[in-house]
């Protein structure tokens, strides 16, 4: 394997039926929904970097996130590439933008709710947000959810994790608008969790996740908190543009050290280039584009397999169509 070629855009399956696409967005017009055509994209991602979706839709609310998938609910839509963007962390867009439907969950997706030692989120959510509010509550337990940028929806999707946290730990339950618009509340053990990954239905929403959690006294939970952010400040390029950890963590190994051993901090390719701070983190410039930054993610690899290293699997999703 090269390293990069053999690493394919999940979100895209060509050729896409441009047709149906078109189709589809009249009918989420006729639904009553916003849509939006070739809506640039690229500043709604942390690497600010991609082109545009030729149909973009936000969600305002519950109902009308049943409206889109009840639109789902067609032949027609099957083949329609579809795609969640939250906070736009672990996601690079291609330049070319994305052929489909790019749904975002809208204000009315972003609540918190407390029952007891039950804390419920809804899907468009900040991570960073839930975890200082409880840590207000005095309610331990998302601790590590302060270092991921993502919304609810994308890290229960991905399991995402820091710190030696992760979303699946603690989590009760996930709510899910699936196609045709029901409202199903799923158990941990039917989603298929595993390290950064998760088996939940492509084409459903995460419209609420459910976490049991512990009591503890706010001032203790601040403290960890604040000695969490301390850390990433001092070992994470915060300040440049980046998706986040662009590798999984092979089994047993540090994809950072990994790639620091064989040389890696030194690359760059156009506006993309890893970061000194972090061999895990590539940071974008301003003329930087997704073609740069595709390029780099396959010199890494092939820089850690020249180094008798494993071949690194991209936590970064690409979406849209890249060129081999």
């Amino acid at each position: 394997m090269s390293g990069s070629e053999d690493y394919r855009p999940a979100s895209w399956d060509p050729p896409v039926d441009l047709a149906a696409v078109d189709g589809i967005a009249e009918r989420l017009s006729q639904a009553g929904l916003p849509v939006e055509r070739n809506r640039p994209l690229r500043k709604m991602t942390t690497l600010g970097v991609g082109g545009a979706a030729r149909v973009y839709v936000e969600l305002a609310d519950l109902p009308a996130a049943q409206a889109f998938s009840r639109t789902l609910a067609t032949s027609s839509a099957e083949q329609v590439p579809l795609f969640v963007l939250g906070k736009g962390s672990n996601t690079l867009i291609s330049d070319a933008g994305f052929d489909g439907v790019v749904v975002h969950l809208g204000a009315g997706h972003k609540w918190i709710r407390r029952d007891g030692l039950r804390v419920r989120a809804g899907g468009g959510e900040a991570m960073p947000a839930l975890a200082a509010w409880c840590a207000r509550e005095g309610l331990a337990g998302l601790e590590f959810a302060a270092g991921i940028p993502a919304t609810v929806g994308g890290s229960v999707r991905m399991n995402a994790g820091a710190h030696g946290g992760e979303v699946a730990a603690s989590l009760l339950e996930v709510d899910l608008v699936e196609v045709g618009g029901e409202v199903r509340t799923a158990k941990p053990s039917e989603l298929g969790f595993g390290y950064r990954q998760s088996v939940l239905p492509a084409r459903s929403l995460v419209i609420a996740a459910h976490w049991g959690l512990a009591p503890d006294d706010p001032v203790e939970i601040r403290h960890r908190l604040d000695d969490l952010r301390a850390w990433r400040r001092r070992t994470q390029p915060l300040r440049d543009r980046n998706c986040g950890s662009v590798f999984t963590n092979p089994p047993g190994a540090s994809a950072g050290a990994l790639i620091e051993a064989a040389g890696g901090k030194h690359l760059q390719v156009g506006g993309a280039r890893v970061s000194e701070k972090h061999a895990n983190f590539i940071t974008t410039s301003p003329a930087c584009t997704a073609s740069d930054v595709r390029q780099l993610i396959g010199e890494v690899r092939r820089a850690v397999l020249a180094h008798r290293g494993p071949l690194l699997e991209p936590e970064v999703r690409l979406v849209g169509h890249f060129a081999s």
